[in-house]
């Protein structure tokens, strides 16, 4: 959440159709966005992306609140695209091709689009998937990869703060004995 003090001025902006406040905003929640998406859905993060983007642009005129209900909004958007994804798997499986095969295709050039991506595709994530409850699991990717904190992802999720800090918890204490030097306090 990078736009601070601007977020008001950019939102009513973008809300009047002003591209450059449109750009602003998505240059400052894609890259975790996709983050989010890659770890959720390797293989269609970016579709899920383009269709998280086109909920929002017809949301948008609609949207009421600060920068932190926008990340929640987009979150929210992001995680019911990811559910209707897995719906739609279930009834018609298809074999997408492997993201690996486009590796050599040019390259973005930015940087922190770059490392958040690295860091969604890293073993840590895949660890993280595998070792953990879907709910533990989506918890801790919307805390560290999305950055939202304990209330955003209770919006999300639908639960009190209080069960997404034990959620948290339970997580990070059974993915102690997997990441050697990671601290859980009791």
């Amino acid at each position: 959440m990078t736009l601070g003090t601007e977020f008001a001025a950019t939102m009513a902006d973008a809300k009047l159709g002003d591209e450059q406040a449109i750009a602003r905003l998505y240059r400052d929640v894609h890259p975790r966005l996709l983050a989010y998406l890659a770890a959720r859905v390797p293989r269609a993060a970016e579709d899920l992306a383009s269709e998280v983007w086109l909920a929002v642009a017809r949301g948008l005129p609609a949207f009421e609140g600060d920068e932190p209900a926008w990340w929640a909004y987009l979150f929210t958007i992001a995680r019911r695209q990811v559910a209707g994804h897995w719906r739609q798997a279930k009834r018609r499986r298809t074999d997408p091709a492997d993201p690996a095969a486009f590796l050599d295709r040019a390259g973005s050039s930015d940087v922190e689009t770059e490392g958040i991506t690295a860091i969604a595709n890293s073993e840590a994530v895949a660890l993280i998937v595998a070792n953990l409850s879907r709910e533990q699991a989506e918890v801790v990717l919307l805390r560290l990869i999305a950055g939202l904190d304990v209330e955003q992802v209770a919006r999300i999720l639908d639960k009190k703060p209080g069960t997404i800090r034990v959620l948290q918890h339970r997580a990070v204490k059974r993915l102690a004995p997997l990441l050697p030097g990671l601290a859980v306090t009791q």
